[in-house]
């Protein structure tokens, strides 16, 4: 079926793959896809979306990834992080600005979704809707999570935490791999979204790999041992709404 979607849907097949894409109709699925106006290759870091720019189309990534920054002073803090199938600024249809700003990291592909077509929408397709507004929360549940580990775990863990994290969101959406990951994301980017230093980062990776957990090089990671990642990382996936207590099923129709 997820095979299926991804022909017939090429740009938003993987939208709530691995959660709720069962709950959408087949011309719900119609619908979602011909909301993308307009679609964009991305080769080098770019701005999607500045902080206090009036926005007026929301973004739905594609391919690769996307991250939602913040900066203070000189340093810059990576508050969220979006893999294909996300809906990564479909706040700002309804805030219009964001206190954050969304970059792409690598090479990347979005499509651009006008704020009209999101208001006919959400006039004509409550349960449609539903299923947006049940994104836009899954991203509330990430950022609570990163919340509680960023206060509850020493950097090795939260490091090791965000890289079961990120795996299991990309198994969700048909693009996980079985060793491990790999990601345009290097030391500096890890540092600044686990609250530490670069020097304390390269550290906590050191020690990754001196316990034989894991070892991050060259933007790839590899894992011998997935399930001993996760326990080191105290992970339970729950909060991805993708399987356990927390998973919905057939709910939402």
């Amino acid at each position: 079926m997820a095979h299926d979607d991804l022909e017939a849907y090429p740009l938003t097949g993987r939208f709530l793959m691995g959660r709720l894409r069962h709950a959408l109709s087949t011309e719900e699925k119609q619908v979602l896809e011909s909301l993308v106006e307009t679609v964009e290759a991305l080769d080098e870091p770019t701005t999607i979306l500045a902080r206090g720019k009036l926005c007026d189309r929301s973004t739905m990534l594609l391919e690769g990834t996307l991250l939602r920054t913040i900066e203070q002073g000189e340093r810059r803090f990576i508050v969220g992080v979006h893999v294909p199938g996300d809906f990564a600024d479909l706040h700002c249809f309804a805030l219009k600005r964001l206190d954050h700003n969304l970059v792409t990291i690598g090479p990347a592909k979005v499509g651009y979704v006008p704020h009209t077509r999101l208001e006919e929408l959400m006039e004509q397709r409550p349960h449609l809707a539903r299923l947006l507004w049940f994104s836009s929360l899954l991203d509330a549940a990430v950022h609570r999570q990163w919340i509680l580990k960023l206060e509850q775990l020493p950097a090795v863990k939260r490091v090791a935490h965000f890289f079961a994290e990120l795996w299991h969101r990309l198994d969700l959406v048909g693009l996980g791999r079985r060793d491990g990951l790999r990601t345009p994301l290097i030391q500096a980017d890890l540092a600044d979204m686990c609250g530490t230093t670069a020097i304390h980062m390269n550290r906590a990776l050191g020690q990754l790999r001196k316990e034989g957990i894991a070892e991050f090089r060259r933007g790839t990671l590899y894992v011998p041992d997935r399930q001993a990642l996760e326990r080191f990382a105290d992970f339970d996936p729950s909060y991805l709404y993708g399987k356990g207590d927390l998973r919905v099923r057939n709910e939402l129709g």
